[in-house]
């Protein structure tokens, strides 16, 4: 029996210790996040087959493997959607969502949405997907049907209770958790985007870039104690899109989700940690243990002297069998 050297072990070892996790850009350094590959996308969108492992896609979607996934072109009547094939199970996450909204006519509409619902691939009359939704919708509604005092675009959230019906006709103003105004955020002259960040049980917060490149403008902040925010324990990630008679091209650039957690430098007692209502972090998780510098030579320390026991017992049984034939003579 061959055994793995030292040198391969080190190397091994030293990949297991690599970070991979990316930076948290939520104004807290202790809190990072490590990538979900099953809730993101980028081009080329699709794999080899023409077909994508984790989305599945409908509609009038159109998928263009060097530029967009466009939802809806800039036509009349049109309704596409995209959504996981698994639910989005991390207690706390971040979606950033790249996006562009763009059309030649004066007049457009009706908007897209993004969503986090129990249900999952259903086309519907809210901007694309079912009504009476059961989970989070965030709504980038870029059309005004009669919601006097607001100013469109507009961006907002409404909580489903899987019983409510949309209030389309008045903008969903009867359905709104929070929201903002977004004047530029459709033919921006940068790169828009959206990131929304939730804490189990503690926050959830959405941002927009649109103003300015790499500057975010927060759209609202709310806290457990202000709203009722318990998305589902089970909840697909969706984006759809529609237009009516009036219509804009609604292209998904890039989706980025990752798992939000805490780290601790020098202490025994980090756990996932989220920001309070006050916008400082807290700690209500049971403690991790410690996971310092001297953990991974620990784990080489007992992964090596697995091997060499193994390595003794197949020598010895070498040995005794040997014996065991020469008594024979």
């Amino acid at each position: 029996m061959r055994l793995p050297s030292l040198s391969s072990l080190l190397c091994l070892a030293g990949l297991a210790s690599l970070p991979v996790t990316t930076a948290y850009d939520g104004g807290d350094p202790n809190i990072k996040s490590i990538p979900l590959r099953t809730h993101s996308l980028a081009p080329p969108y699709l794999d080899s087959d023409f077909q994508s492992r984790w989305f599945d896609f409908g509609g009038d979607t159109i998928i263009r493997a060097d530029k967009y996934i466009r939802l809806t072109s800039d036509r009349a009547s049109q309704q596409g959607w995209i959504f996981s094939r698994v639910p989005l199970t991390a207690t706390n996450w971040q979606i950033e969502l790249e996006f562009a909204i763009h059309g030649e006519g004066n007049l457009h509409g009706d908007g897209f949405a993004l969503w986090l619902t129990k249900q999952r691939a259903t086309q519907g009359p809210v901007f694309g997907s079912a009504d009476k939704f059961e989970g989070l919708g965030i709504f980038f509604d870029t059309y005004k049907n009669n919601r006097p005092g607001t100013s469109f675009p507009y961006v907002m959230a409404m909580m489903g209770d899987g019983q409510t019906t949309y209030d389309q006709a008045h903008d969903g103003k009867a359905n709104e958790l929070a929201g903002c105004s977004a004047r530029g955020i459709r033919s921006a002259q940068i790169a828009t985007k959206a990131r929304l960040t939730y804490f189990q049980d503690k926050s959830l917060t959405l941002d927009l870039q649109y103003k300015t490149e790499d500057a975010w403008t927060n759209c609202f902040t709310l806290s457990a104690d202000e709203a009722n925010i318990a998305i589902p324990s089970v909840a697909y990630l969706g984006l759809s899109a529609e237009t009516g008679e009036l219509s804009d091209a609604h292209d998904i650039i890039s989706l980025k989700a990752e798992n939000l957690y805490s780290i601790s430098r020098g202490q025994n007692n980090a756990g996932s940690r989220g920001p309070s209502s006050d916008g400082r972090t807290s700690n209500k998780f049971p403690p991790k243990k410690d996971t310092g510098g001297g953990g991974w030579l620990w784990f080489l320390f007992k992964t090596v002297l697995f091997f060499a026991a193994i390595g003794g017992g197949y020598m010895g049984w070498t040995i005794y069998r040997t014996k065991a034939r020469s008594s024979r003579f």
